[in-house]
């Protein structure tokens, strides 16, 4: 249960930023409320269609939409802070410091700054609610889907953070309007993935943890760079940057999902293995920064608080923006190397991932989506078909191994083997944008 405690404690966090962190929100003004945010019946949001009878009984919890309207105002208070030292230490460095400070522990990196250590120590607390061995458990099951499946979804789903004008601003101003940007930050968002399903990844000292700091700082550095460009980001139309409740998408929605259809089975509970899966999700999120009032653990708070961020971000799609980004995105090349198999993979992968964009985005209009540069084929639906078949066989497969005591670990063992190939040869993800964005561009003046 949402209180009015609980919503004052948000608002007093909100409005510290602009306190804590004057270099980067000394020119917000947090009363206002951003055009993004709409609890207006008659504009149209990021809800399904499907669901937009929904939304007067969504809006109606005022609780909720008050704090979920919170988190579109906030960013990530020890991120940030470390973040806007770049005109003290510069970009290189701070991401040295990070990297270091992960690997060896923050005591180990000489003069660290007082930022630096808040930021880890944030990331080490432990919550009550984790349960390191159910993080573990739940890496196992989706390690199948991991070495099986995404690899032929990740760009699909990537492009999912492009289809709202509101939300896709940042990636398009901190250049990522190239084919060869896009293909890099569709490689670095799997290898995140990827890496946090491995064995230990999410312990201190393991890579997931390493890559969540790094991806956490990105985001920190993006906000940091496009608060810096007033001209090209009105905060009364678009508010933070990349706010948290714009995080929500990408670590849950496999969660939300999952707990659409328990509910839609009769049941209100997770059974083991999906409250395995749940454990996963929401330590990878808490590590990303995402706050814990935001991280629910049932189907219907989870359910619930997604579809009020959806049913009050207002829906936008400007081709200008969202168009580049997804026909950029479509365009990458994200093979992991060359080769016969490789080759292979590309083929299925793009005829997979335009099948699976047109059914999730377009509701199947392949002229709506022929319109913004995605064209599907009928032959590149059948080549989907016929790709989907087989990665559902192997899936069913592995699955059915893990469920055998004499092969469950050996076959946990080819699948770890599977993604830690793929990484290899996606190589070293370096979760940042590019550093000539963040030279040279004044602060922005406080607001009155």
């Amino acid at each position: 249960m949402i209180t009015q405690e609980a919503l004052d404690r948000l608002w007093d966090k909100v409005e510290s930023q602009k306190a804590h962190i004057p270099d980067m929100y000394g020119a917000v003004d947090f009363s206002i409320v951003p055009e993004r945010f709409t609890t207006d019946i008659a504009v149209e949001t990021q809800l399904p269609a499907s669901h937009a009878a929904l939304r007067p009984a969504i809006l109606a919890n005022r609780d909720r939409v008050e704090l979920i309207r919170g988190y579109s105002m906030m960013g990530d208070l020890v991120s940030d802070a470390y973040a806007a030292l770049m005109p003290q230490y510069g970009f290189r460095r701070l991401v040295e410091m990070i990297g270091e400070a992960c690997d060896k522990g923050v005591e180990q990196v000489a003069d660290a700054p007082p930022e630096l250590v808040a930021f880890i120590r944030d990331m080490e607390r432990t919550p009550e609610w984790l349960d390191m061995e159910l993080v573990e458990e739940g890496a196992r099951f989706d390690r199948n889907i991991s070495a099986n499946l995404s690899p032929f979804f990740i760009r699909g789903a990537f492009i999912a953070t492009f289809m709202n004008k509101y939300s896709a601003l940042p990636m398009a101003i901190t250049n990522t309007l190239s084919s060869d940007t896009a293909a890099r930050r569709v490689k670095e968002t799997a290898t995140f993935f990827w890496t946090s399903v491995l064995p230990g990844a999410l312990e201190r000292f393991g890579p997931g943890f390493k890559a969540a700091a790094m991806v956490r700082l990105m985001h920190s550095m993006v906000r940091a760079n496009v608060l810096r460009r007033p001209a090209d980001w009105d905060l009364r139309v678009y508010g933070v940057p990349i706010p948290q409740v714009d995080q929500m998408p990408a670590g849950l929605i496999p969660m939300v999902l999952m707990s659409a259809r328990v509910l839609a089975s009769g049941r209100t509970e997770f059974t083991r293995r999906e409250r395995a899966r749940l454990e996963l999700a929401r330590y990878r999120c808490f590590l990303l920064g995402l706050p814990e009032d935001l991280l629910a653990d049932t189907p219907r708070g989870i359910v619930d608080l997604m579809a009020t961020r959806n049913a009050t971000l207002r829906q936008q799609f400007d081709d200008k923006t969202c168009g580049a980004l997804l026909r950029a995105t479509m365009d990458a090349d994200i093979r992991a190397g060359g080769g016969l198999v490789e080759n292979i993979h590309a083929f299925f992968e793009r005829r997979i991932s335009k099948t699976f964009f047109v059914r999730q985005f377009m509701a199947g209009d392949r002229k709506r989506a022929a319109a913004i540069g995605v064209t599907l084929r009928g032959s590149d639906a059948l080549a989907a078909i016929v790709g989907q078949l087989f990665l559902g066989a192997r899936v069913a497969l592995y699955a059915l191994a893990g469920r055998v005591p004499g092969l469950r670990d050996y076959a946990d063992r080819r699948l770890t083997r599977r993604i830690e190939r793929r990484l290899a040869r996606f190589g070293h993800a370096h979760f940042t944008t590019d550093e000539a964005n963040y030279r040279r561009r004044p602060a922005p003046a406080p607001a009155e």
